[in-house]
């Protein structure tokens, strides 16, 4: 597993986010505080603290480095 912080501040932002880990078949959290989201859920996104940096945790094996590379336009 590996956990790094990402930006989703805008609509746009959230909806090209879950369309982009959508293509993986791993688990991906949310993390915010005491809320644990899963990332792929547009309307548990939504329901979090979108102005704050959010830590995203990747449940990955293998790949990670090719995930990372999606991530890009979202990472801090």
């Amino acid at each position: 597993m590996k956990t790094v912080q990402i930006s989703l501040n805008s609509i746009d932002k959230v909806k090209s986010f879950v369309n982009a880990i959508t293509q993986y078949e791993y688990d991906f959290d949310l993390i915010s505080g005491r809320y644990v989201i899963d990332a792929k859920s547009i309307m548990g996104i939504f329901s979090l603290d979108l102005s704050k940096p959010i830590d995203l945790a990747i449940h990955a094996e293998s790949g990670v480095d090719e995930i990372m590379e999606t991530l890009k336009p979202y990472l801090i």
